[in-house]
């Protein structure tokens, strides 16, 4: 089993309050975040953001894997995710995650791409981990 950790402080109330999140890696260092960062528009990340990019990231590897287990190697994978937040009649939740997926395989067929991408969405571990309706858009380059 592989762990790996994140953590998070918060001082304040919602709307006031000021927040940092950090990486196991150091990558995100007491990063700032806050209600104005995530729910205004004002520069800075927050953890819809950091769901994407997580779920983006994941998805390249599993489709990169996929691909390789049919036989081919992608000269590049270049995907976007865009994770919605909503509010529901019983609070705020992510709702969906929408992939979108660019990528050059060479000697590879549109419906081998297609069958590619689908198992990859279905399969990598951060699409597993979201009960978020997650849809995707891929085209080969």
């Amino acid at each position: 089993m592989i762990n790996k950790k994140g953590s998070a402080n918060w001082k304040g109330g919602l709307t006031d309050g000021t927040g940092t999140v950090s990486s196991e890696s150091g990558v995100l260092d007491k990063e700032n975040y806050g209600f104005n960062k995530r729910f205004e528009g004002e520069p800075g990340t927050n953890p819809e953001e950091l769901i994407a990019a997580s779920h983006a990231s994941c998805f390249s590897m599993a489709l990169s894997m996929v691909l390789g287990e049919a036989g081919f190697t992608a000269d590049d994978i270049s995907t976007e995710a865009t994770v919605s937040l909503e509010k529901l009649d019983d609070g705020f939740a992510v709702t969906k995650s929408h992939l979108v997926v660019t990528a050059k395989v060479p000697d590879a067929s549109a419906e081998d791409f297609a069958k590619a991408a689908e198992t990859a969405k279905a399969n990598c571990p951060i699409s597993k981990l979201m009960t978020a309706e997650i849809t995707m858009e891929a085209k080969l380059a």
